[in-house]
């Protein structure tokens, strides 16, 4: 039976530490990140059209529905990879995922194209060859279409699975401004006197499944190079409450907090409102994608 339409729900990500190691010569970065998917999702549908165009279409009417798309950039990998013709798609990406928030939302998206498409053609291509196609497209997409908690290195592409982290709830405040990735990367390579992280200590703890030990450490190089005046304000709300940690995902601005009681979260959440209306209270998952 021939697959029109495919539907997977993304999941966005967090940072539990992202260290930067150094600069390559190639332009882009070595990096050190405790990933850990959580449960905020993005749905999206692609389907076989006539013709030859790819279309997308979003929920969301700040999201660019062109070939700056990272999920018609990920279509475009994929019919590369594959060789296969590239044949007309519509794609409808339903956005729950802040955008420009630090966790990964564009990634997320192209993770489920090159999923479905991957359904569509029946290419049975293994995680191994599909992260292949993502990294061309975006450093997170690797860790998207694989997700739960991973270590991830280099650019991002090499993926090392971890113990899940404990069940908890995760609340999450997106500021309403956005953070350039490209501008953060920036800030690093003019930056003097950066006080990098406790990697080894962190990937010990995560590797024991060592849930205080992680909370503990859950930090992010660019704390120290991007101002988001908003990050003080969330921060204290979220200690106030009780967070056994708080800490910026990606180039942020969106910050988190880990707690071990609900009601405490919630409580948090309800604070937040007053200074960042994108506030939600999630839980870690251990997949990236669940196709529906």
């Amino acid at each position: 039976m021939t697959i029109m339409k495919v539907t997977y729900k993304a999941a966005a990500k967090i940072n539990l530490m992202l260290d930067i190691l150094t600069r390559l010569d190639n332009g882009y970065h070595s990096l050190f990140m405790l990933m850990q998917s959580v449960g905020l999702y993005d749905t999206v549908s692609v389907e076989k059209a006539e013709g030859d165009e790819i279309t997308i279409t979003c929920s969301q009417d700040k999201i660019p529905c062109d070939r700056s798309n990272i999920a018609y950039k990920a279509a475009v990998a994929f019919f590369k990879a594959t060789d296969i013709e590239p044949c007309g798609l519509n794609i409808h990406i339903e956005k729950d995922i802040p955008f420009a928030a630090g966790m990964a939302g564009g990634s997320a998206d192209g993770a489920a194209v090159i999923a479905a498409l991957n359904d569509i053609f029946e290419t049975d291509l293994s995680n191994q060859q599909l992260c292949g196609i993502g990294v061309k497209v975006g450093a997170d997409v690797p860790f998207c279409l694989t997700g739960g908690t991973m270590l991830a290195q280099n650019i991002g592409e090499i993926l090392s699975p971890l113990p899940p982290l404990e069940d908890c709830y995760i609340v999450l405040a997106k500021p309403d401004r956005g953070v350039s990735t490209k501008e953060a990367y920036g800030a690093f390579d003019t930056a003097v006197n950066i006080r990098h992280l406790d990697t080894c200590g962190m990937l010990y703890a995560a590797s024991e499944g060592n849930f205080e030990g992680i909370c503990k450490r859950c930090k992010n190089v660019f704390e120290q190079l991007i101002e988001v005046p908003e990050r003080v304000p969330i921060k204290s709300i979220l200690n106030r409450h009780g967070a056994l940690c708080a800490c910026m995902s990606g180039s942020g601005p969106t910050v988190y907090g880990i707690f071990d009681d609900e009601s405490k979260a919630q409580a948090a959440v309800s604070n937040l409102k007053s200074i960042c209306k994108n506030s939600y209270i999630t839980k870690p998952v251990t997949t990236g994608l669940e196709r529906i």
